[in-house]
């Protein structure tokens, strides 16, 4: 029999569906094209505006550095007009340390909020102001003094400053409390006491291949022996550089630097910089005025290991409850002038020997005070500035950190003239390349890290 034919509306319902269906099927089609577009267009938004924010970040910290750099500059000059007032008490006049104070003098370049602080603090008016402070960002500033610190590239020098430096670091590691420190093993299964550990540091700096004895009880102390193959028996070999170390991170290479021992003895708050006891980049002397108790008595016991404070915990507990005291009633100026003020206190003389002697400290007997005195000062030239960059987006902060190192050692004063500077015209030739080599007075920068 034949079919019998469908009725023409059910085939005309019948197109329409098909119809139908073909529309949402295109439908849903572009809208996964559409959602895949979107996605895509905004993940290179997002990521064109992370990268913005990260060089405007990176830059307001390279800003904030060129700034703390030229109120490093300025100490000098400041400390000429103050210094009448300590000619009166008749004082040597100290180095003033303004960097500590950098975040709040330099607030008035940061964003609006940290500009009406420093209004509000100094008590002047900025409202008619032009081009100061920032707008979409803000920086923050730490600077750390690196010469108050002991200093590891003291074993890249002579043989006079090797005997120093294994001199301090045993001082530094000399407590009875630290003994069990030096009883573990390493990730290797290897123990390091104290003599391996000083040996060590001073090895991986010095530029021969001898073995340096940190047993400096005599005079002429050294190295006869070839340097020992620890690092030639790791799972994975290195070896020693034989030359100054270029950054803090160097150090966890050497044999004996464990995390304890740099938790311990090298950064014990990696957040605060500040207190830090060991650096890579100091000249050398350790600043008596900046220096935290741990450093001192570490300078202190490496002329002086025979006296009670480098023997008794006790000693060293009130001889840091003694110092953070004299920092605390001195409210931010530097206590000593000279080397010799620190000197006579530790000998119970002067202003503050009385004050040790009454907390139950004993007094502290040189071995040579004339030597001591060449380890020691009270002014510094090498400081670490850590900027940081903050720009706020959309449920998010983008932050940017730079640490320079910088060395004011060889820097004129800023009311100075530059030591190449023509008496007129134009730079030429030789002058204009010597113009490039001439000092800064902001200083010349050693170290220099983005992160």
């Amino acid at each position: 029999m034949p079919r019998p034919s469908r009725p023409k509306r059910f085939v005309r319902r019948s197109q329409r569906g098909i119809a139908l269906i073909m529309v949402l099927g295109a439908v849903s089609v572009l809208t996964v094209v559409l959602a895949e577009f979107q996605d895509e267009a905004g993940s290179e938004v997002a990521a064109a505006n992370a990268d913005r924010d990260a060089v405007q970040a990176e830059y307001l910290a390279r800003s904030a550095v060129n700034l703390t750099r030229l109120l490093i500059a300025t100490e000098p000059v400041v400390r000429r007009v103050v210094a009448p007032l300590f000619q009166m008490m008749r004082r040597t006049p100290p180095q003033l340390p303004i960097w500590e104070y950098a975040d709040r003098i330099l607030a008035a370049f940061n964003d609006s909020a940290a500009t009406k602080d420093f209004a509000a603090t100094v008590g002047i008016d900025l409202s008619q102001s032009k081009n100061l402070g920032i707008e979409g960002g803000r920086f923050e500033i730490k600077v750390v003094d690196e010469d108050a610190k002991i200093d590891a590239n003291l074993g890249g020098s002579n043989q006079i400053a090797h005997n120093r430096l294994a001199r301090e670091l045993l001082g530094l590691m000399n407590g009875l409390q630290y003994d069990r420190l030096f009883d573990r093993a390493d990730a290797d299964g290897q123990t390091h006491d104290r003599l391996q550990v000083c040996s060590a540091l001073i090895d991986w700096a010095d530029l021969d291949e001898q073995r340096f004895d940190c047993n400096v009880t005599e005079t002429n102390s050294g190295g006869s022996t070839s340097e020992d193959g620890y690092y030639a028996n790791l799972k994975k070999p290195v070896r020693r550089k034989n030359g100054p170390f270029d950054s803090l991170e160097e150090l966890h290479m050497v044999r004996g630097i464990t995390d304890d021992f740099w938790s311990t003895f090298i950064e014990p708050d990696p957040s605060r910089p500040e207190k830090r006891t060991m650096t890579v980049w100091g000249q050398g002397t350790v600043n008596v005025n900046s220096a935290n108790a741990q450093a001192l008595v570490a300078v202190i016991c490496s002329d002086a290991r025979e006296s009670e404070l480098c023997k008794d915990p006790q000693q060293a507990a009130l001889f840091t409850m003694g110092v953070n005291m004299a920092r605390g009633v001195a409210m931010g100026v530097p206590i000593f002038g000279s080397s010799d003020e620190f000197i006579a206190m530790m000998k119970g003389e002067g202003l503050l020997g009385p004050l040790l002697a009454n907390i139950g400290m004993k007094k502290v007997t040189f071995k040579s005070p004339a030597e001591f005195k060449k380890t020691i000062s009270t002014e510094s030239k090498v400081f670490s500035v850590y900027a940081v960059g903050v720009v706020k987006g959309y449920k998010r902060e983008t932050r940017s950190l730079v640490h320079a190192v910088v060395d004011y050692r060889d820097a004129p004063t800023l009311d100075g003239k530059p030591p190449s500077a023509p008496s007129g015209g134009q730079l030429r030739g030789n002058e204009a390349f010597m113009a490039v080599l001439a000092p800064n007075p902001g200083g010349r920068l050693l170290y220099f890290r983005v992160e």
